[in-house]
Parts: structure tokens; C-alpha cells; sequence
């Protein structure tokens, strides 16, 4: 079973119209619309799962690149969201909003922006604005 990811989608492209894209290409598993929480629309990207690895593998080659609603897809393997998926930024990117182990925004555990440092150490005194 291989999960493929679907980017760079018309974001008015339907679950329905997803199927018949993957359709001719084998047996389609689930189809995944990724949706904006706050807007309720389409963030432009889905997933596609399909029962066999070959079947998936033409898929891939089939529509990658291919023209739909006025955009190139790109189709590929999806990732586990471990190995730099889930936020778009890839691996080594900033920590923030919306990751896990950040503590959710900044001051999280490995965020560059932590305040640790700065309860741990004595306060310089300021020197006056005028």
C-alpha cells in the first residue's frame, strides 16, 4: 500500500475528480483532501492512497506534471510527517507555529527564540533614555 502526495491542486479540484485522475491506474484505497481549519477550503494538496506499489508507481509517472484545472500537478510519494512533511518548510527549517516538540509558537523546547537562557541569568540594570 503506498501513499501518494498530490500538490500544487486547483483548489476547487473535488474528491470525485481526484478518483477519476487515479482511477485508470489501479484500485485507489482513500482519497484525502487537505482542508484549511479556519476557512474550511481546500489548501491546494491531497493525498492518494492505492493498494499497490506498482499501480502507484505508474500513477506517479502517469501525473506528475500533468495539467489540471489550470495547474501542474505534482505527484509523489508521500513522506511520514517525521522526515521534514507535514509543515511544507522540509528538514532544518525554523521552528514555530503548528510543530511538535516546539511547545506550539515561540519560547517552545528547541526553539532559537527561547526565553531559558534569559530567566536563568541576573538582570543587567538599564541604563536611563535620556
Amino acid at each position: 500500500m503506498k501513499n501518494l502526495f498530490v500538490g500544487n491542486m486547483s483548489f476547487q479540484t473535488s474528491e470525485a475528480e481526484l478518483r477519476a485522475l487515479f482511477e485508470p491506474f489501479g484500485q485507489i484505497t482513500r482519497v484525502h483532501i487537505a482542508m484549511d481549519r479556519e476557512t474550511g477550503r481546500a489548501r491546494g494538496f491531497a493525498f492518494v492512497e492505492m493498494n499497490n506499489d506498482d499501480e502507484a508507481a505508474k500513477a506517479i509517472a502517469g501525473l506528475d506534471g500533468k495539467e489540471v484545472g489550470g495547474r501542474n500537478l505534482k505527484v509523489n510519494e508521500a513522506r511520514p510527517k517525521g522526515e521534514g512533511g507535514g509543515s511544507g518548510r522540509g528538514p532544518g527549517g525554523p521552528r514555530g507555529y503548528g510543530d511538535k516538540g516546539g511547545g506550539g509558537g515561540r519560547g517552545g523546547r528547541n526553539s532559537k527564540f527561547s526565553n531559558e537562557d534569559y530567566r536563568e541569568s541576573a538582570r543587567q540594570p538599564r541604563e536611563p533614555r535620556w
